[in-house]
């Protein structure tokens, strides 16, 4: 008996003592009523236990599907075995584990003594390195660089998103252990940790996707994870242009804001592009300036070479040595910063970070979770108040006012694409009440072409920023058609 016939059986599937592997597994390119177990009649032979597939690659009713799907599982437990602790080895280098796994699970696909086809066994094997080494059956949506989010909602329910679009995937988890084996290795990776008793985490993959995952008790449905991937060469302004969430215009008067040290908030709703909108905004940042990043996790991708990334941490399993945003925030400013980036501000460390602005570290930027630049403004009132202190409104309106000098507001459309849909100037306080003067704005009016596209675009309103006189200061020009007006559309007949 070998050592998968052992596995087998310690799992409960019926294999007869001395019987070969092939025959307890039925080859894949068998025909269908060789692949259905008791098919053939008058054999006496126990059948092995047909089990629903569940693989991405072989449908249910695909000749010798549930045989592969077997005998993938078998190849991943005596892989397992076969590697024991070499898996976790600190001294391997990820080559030299790659080459080992490849070794033994050759070793392992011998052993079964199984027929396969040249495509069959490099499937199976593809399919085993991604259990062993990788992230499962999401490790084919993680290689795919037109997918932008992956959400498991339990392990038969794998969507993502791409070009904007929700669609249901074909990959499946075998079962909840193979998808809470995956969630582990991914949380252990980056020194968290998810439990029954810390049953939510946030982390990041080895890219520097945002990795959010829910187990049960508090996930009823089965495990959850939400991936938001992205890009492995970080998109640049051009990018953003190219994709109509910037115009030409507006870029040029981001990077003079950027370069003029003004303090710039990021507002949008959730998915909006509110990270890659900031990584795009910190490329203005001039070479030479020291550049303190703070992040629950550390997904911003700054290109500059100056740079210290502090990252929170969650409370140990004893409920101690948690450091949030809002310690870093105050440490920052013991670190000779020349700007400050905050991930995202969604706490009292708004407050830290509002009069940090206000002493002396210009230039600062932060993302916030808002509809439109009004409530950017009302929400950060909302998390100063969050820090506990006993401060009257006007005096939170009156350090917003004076901290923040540009809300760039981001917006995803019902097409899906993702726009700036308005760069806002703090002017000031009138009476109780903060004053802002849009300096561009999204053209809704100008529809949507036959696929449902908006054919708008963002184009200036003819306000001239208060905050331009600083960059005649500091030398900083820019052309007159960032605030030229739009062409007349022409009139339909």
């Amino acid at each position: 008996m070998n050592l998968s016939e052992r596995l087998t059986a310690r799992r409960g599937d019926a294999v007869l003592v001395g019987q070969p592997a092939a025959q307890a597994v039925p080859a894949a390119s068998a025909p269908p009523e060789a692949a259905t177990p008791g098919a053939q009649a008058g054999t006496t032979t126990p059948a092995p236990v047909a089990r629903p597939s569940r693989s991405s690659d072989a449908s249910p009713g695909s000749p010798g599907g549930d045989a592969l799907v077997r005998l993938k599982d078998r190849a991943a437990s005596a892989l397992f075995e076969r590697m024991g602790t070499r898996l976790n080895d600190p001294t391997m280098s990820e080559e030299q584990l790659n080459a080992l796994v490849r070794t033994e699970l050759n070793h392992v696909v011998e052993e079964e003594k199984v027929p396969l086809s040249g495509e069959q066994r490099q499937r199976l094997m593809r399919d085993v390195e991604d259990d062993v080494l990788g992230h499962g059956p999401l490790q084919r949506l993680l290689d795919d660089p037109t997918i932008t989010e992956i959400m498991v909602n339990g392990p038969d329910a794998v969507y993502v998103e791409q070009n904007g679009k929700l669609t249901r995937s074909t990959a499946r988890f075998t079962s909840e252990e193979q998808l809470r084996r995956v969630i582990e290795r991914i949380v252990a990776r980056v020194g968290r940790r998810i439990d029954e008793s810390s049953p939510l985490v946030d982390a990041r993959l080895a890219d520097g996707s945002r990795v959010n995952a829910v187990i049960p008790p508090v996930a009823f449905s089965g495990s959850s994870i939400t991936i938001r991937k992205f890009s492995r060469d970080p998109f640049k302004v051009k990018d953003l242009i190219a994709f109509g969430t910037l115009s030409p215009e507006m870029a040029e008067l981001l990077r003079a804001c950027v370069e003029a040290r003004l303090n710039i908030i990021v507002s949008g709703g959730t998915g909006t592009g509110k990270t890659t909108l900031l990584n795009v905004l910190s490329s203005f940042i001039p070479e030479g300036e020291r550049i303190v990043t703070i992040e629950d996790a550390v997904e911003l991708q700054l290109q500059q070479e100056h740079i210290v990334r502090l990252e929170s941490r969650p409370p140990n399993i004893e409920g101690r040595g948690e450091i949030g945003i809002r310690d870093l925030v105050r440490n920052s400013l013991r670190m000779r910063p020349d700007r400050i980036v905050v991930g995202e501000v969604r706490g009292g460390e708004c407050l830290d970070m509002l009069q940090a602005m206000n002493t002396g570290h210009d230039g600062s930027l932060s993302t916030v979770h808002a509809n439109s630049p009004r409530d950017a403004i009302a929400r950060l009132e909302t998390l100063v108040l969050m820090a506990g202190m006993d401060l009257p409104l006007r005096a939170i309106r009156e350090q917003i006012a004076s901290a923040v000098d540009v809300v760039v507001q981001l917006s995803r459309l019902r097409d899906g694409t993702r726009r700036v849909t308005a760069v806002t100037e703090v002017q000031g306080m009138e009476g109780q009440t903060v004053t802002l003067q849009d300096a561009f704005l999204f053209d809704y009016a100008a529809g949507v072409d036959a696929h449902g596209r908006f054919l708008g675009k963002p184009v200036p309103t003819g306000v001239r920023p208060r905050f331009t006189d600083k960059f005649a200061d500091l030398g900083i020009t820019l052309s007159p058609r960032v605030f030229a007006p739009p062409p007349p559309r022409p009139a339909q007949r």
